[in-house]
């Protein structure tokens, strides 16, 4: 009897090396680091085990460590001291993620900085735009977003990642980066933001919740594929350079979408309710936390991802390179 006997390329480890379709690499990897005002502060985030807050003048030595593993970006958060109704931290010369940009590229020139441009960590009402009678208003927010993206290119962002979702947000920083001389910024849009249940833990991080109602008016329904394509068409057409779907394990799908529709990078953010879930379990001894986010790293890859934000790029550049 004759039948395929697919085994043959699984025998050994070098044949399944040989043959393995998904690679997944350090040059992957974006590097979330949340960044706060104060001296002499690295503070473990109670739903994040392992991820940390650093003041400036701690954020040297786990930038160092970034770079020597190898990994080639960062993302910057912000969490300022001081929080209005406009959010005015966000877009201040000496603010948090400023000042931030400016060390790390002084120290490191080759390193990819991102910034996240968006409000509600700095707004004392936790939403991502301007806010009147309760409600979060799109054209007004829009003309924040556009003074915070070019306050972080010019403290030397290499690339801008607006998250707040206001309809018409890359055209209008895509507008005012040119306008102010940075044509040569890309805007990595984070054009499918769904409105997850997985964002817990980075809300307590930011300290970014928001303080009345949610973000249903503006972040995705998670039921909602169709619209994805809407959203990333628009953001496509007002001068995206790269498009983001966040979250990742629950919207492999979307991911596979945007990779077949499009012809830009397709960035996943792995985010942190995926990445705390992982530690509770692995914490509690019932998965391998190594061979499981690897995993799930690859399924993300797999799916059509070209870059992957996540917490785990320092443990998993150090896996790539054969450490514990």
């Amino acid at each position: 009897m004759s039948f395929a006997r697919l085994r043959r390329l699984r025998r050994t480890p070098a044949l399944r090396a040989l043959v393995r379709e998904t690679q997944l690499s350090v040059d992957d990897l974006i590097y979330p680091l949340f960044v706060v005002e104060g001296e002499n502060i690295k503070e473990e985030v109670p739903s994040m085990p392992g991820v940390y807050h650093f003041s400036l003048d701690r954020l040297d030595e786990e930038v160092g460590e970034a770079v020597h593993l190898g990994l080639k970006a960062v993302i910057l958060f912000g969490v300022p001291r001081h929080k209005d109704e406009v959010g005015s931290e966000a877009y201040a010369e000496d603010g948090i993620v400023q000042r931030a940009t400016r060390r790390i590229k002084e120290q490191y020139p080759d390193l990819v900085v991102i910034a996240d441009t968006c409000l509600c960590q700095y707004t004392s009402h936790g939403h991502c735009g301007v806010v009147e009678n309760g409600e979060v208003l799109n054209d007004p927010s829009l003309e924040l977003l556009v003074k915070t993206a070019v306050s972080q290119a010019a403290a030397g962002a290499d690339v801008i990642a607006p998250s707040n979702m206001m309809d018409g947000f890359v055209h209008a920083i895509r507008k005012g980066l040119d306008e102010a001389g940075y044509t040569h910024v890309p805007i990595l849009s984070y054009a499918v933001k769904y409105a997850s249940a997985f964002y817990g833990p980075f809300r307590d991080a930011a300290h970014s919740a928001p303080q009345f109602g949610d973000r249903k008016t503006y972040q995705m329904d998670p039921a909602n594929a169709r619209e994805a394509l809407r959203e990333a068409r628009a953001d496509v057409e007002q001068g995206a350079d790269l498009l983001m779907v966040k979250p990742a394990l629950a919207y492999l799908d979307i991911i596979r979408l945007l990779k077949e529709h499009f012809d830009l990078p397709v960035a996943a953010y792995n985010v942190s309710g995926e990445y705390s879930m992982v530690k509770a379990a692995a914490a509690n001894g019932w998965i391998d936390e190594r061979a499981v986010v690897m995993e799930l790293l690859t399924g993300i890859k797999r799916a059509g991802a070209d870059l992957i934000l996540t917490y785990f790029a320092k443990d998993v550049a150090r896996w790539l390179k054969g450490g514990e």
